[in-house]
């Protein structure tokens, strides 16, 4: 799809250790990543674009992720220009993709309006951006229950209490790390807003 629009793909790598390598390999013009990246699919993908960014001052660099992650976003734009971070529900949209890659590599940033919002409004009740279905998982999460316990509570599959719980974790703006536990500071994040 890009080469239709005038980029060379110079490469395409499998996770974020080869994009590092191939960044110093090919000195492209931009770079496109996600945020989660193998081997554990959590931050691989934004660590190495800050690391590249570190590495390559001005790099052009655009982020997709699945979900608005406030301090994702925040870390990647304090990096200075030349950088995005879109949703990627926007990459649908082939114009406005391309346009927002466009803009990147002239040296401006392209924020995804929702996350802007995101970063504006932080509401005051950290649970407001959560459904009400999330809402309910994460009680029964406060109780002590297992996914499956909270299926079998709310008659839904164990797959859907995980992509709850992932939701409820990305909208609390958790993002995985080896030093804490998400699911205990969503927790704390519950108690304190009730």
């Amino acid at each position: 799809m890009l080469q239709r629009f005038g980029f060379e793909v110079a490469a395409a790598v499998g996770d974020a250790e080869e994009l590092v390598t191939a960044v110093k390999e090919h000195s492209p013009d931009l770079v496109i990543t996600d945020i989660k990246m193998p081997p554990t699919f959590k931050d691989e993908g934004l660590l190495a674009a800050v690391r590249l960014r570190k590495d390559h001052p001005g790099l052009p660099i655009v982020v997709l992720s699945q979900y608005v992650q406030q301090e994702y976003a925040a870390g990647l734009i304090g990096t200075g220009d030349a950088v995005g971070y879109l949703l990627k529900d926007r990459v649908a949209d082939i114009a406005e993709f391309v346009a927002a890659l466009r803009t990147v590599v002239a040296g401006g940033t392209v924020v995804d309006p929702d996350v802007v919002r995101r970063l504006i409004s932080r509401p005051q009740d950290p649970l407001a951006g959560l459904s009400t279905r999330e809402r309910e998982v994460l009680s029964l999460i406060a109780e002590g229950r297992s996914n499956s316990a909270i299926g079998a509570a709310l008659h839904i599959s164990d797959p859907a209490v995980g992509k709850h719980v992932g939701n409820i974790l990305a909208k609390l703006g958790l993002p995985p790390t080896d030093d804490t536990n998400r699911r205990v500071l969503a927790v704390l994040t519950y108690l304190r807003a009730r």
